[in-house]
């Protein structure tokens, strides 16, 4: 007669225990949020390639918001690949690139891959006009003169 007892403290011990897991937090449900990375954007078409020349007219499909030294990439048909560097120069729907490196035509697609710029926290700071200069600029500024 003690093991039902025990047996019905286990049962109850056991139902119990399964039951709370079924009730796990919504936290800890939900799948944790990946950082979203940017791939590269298209931006436009090469529109014309002046002969004997290493840049091109690029036609953008929206505003063109390319800062000037931005690396932009084109693909065309074949796996045909180029890297263009951008030279800030626009007009219109058209702006300029200087030609790096690979080969491309008329009407291939140009990419921008968005580069985050690191904060500019590190700004030089002037020496007060107030602080006193150390005594080895004195004795230098005294010898100069």
């Amino acid at each position: 007669m003690k093991c039902r007892p025990v047996l019905w403290i286990c049962a109850a011990s056991a139902v119990f225990l399964t039951h709370c897991a079924a009730f796990k937090s919504a936290k800890a449900a939900e799948p944790k949020a990946k950082p979203t990375t940017e791939g590269p954007q298209l931006v436009g078409r090469i529109a014309s390639i002046p002969a004997d020349k290493r840049f091109v007219l690029i036609q953008s499909y929206g505003k063109w918001n390319i800062a000037a030294g931005a690396l932009l990439t084109t693909r065309g048909p074949e796996e045909r690949t180029a890297n263009l560097l951008a030279t800030g120069e626009s007009l219109g729907e058209f702006a300029a690139a200087d030609l790096q490196s690979g080969f491309l035509e008329v009407g291939d697609a140009v990419y921008s891959r968005h580069v985050p710029r690191p904060a500019d926290s590190a700004s030089p700071v002037e020496p007060a006009a107030n602080q006193p200069q150390p005594q080895s600029e004195k004795i230098q500024k005294i010898i100069n003169f």
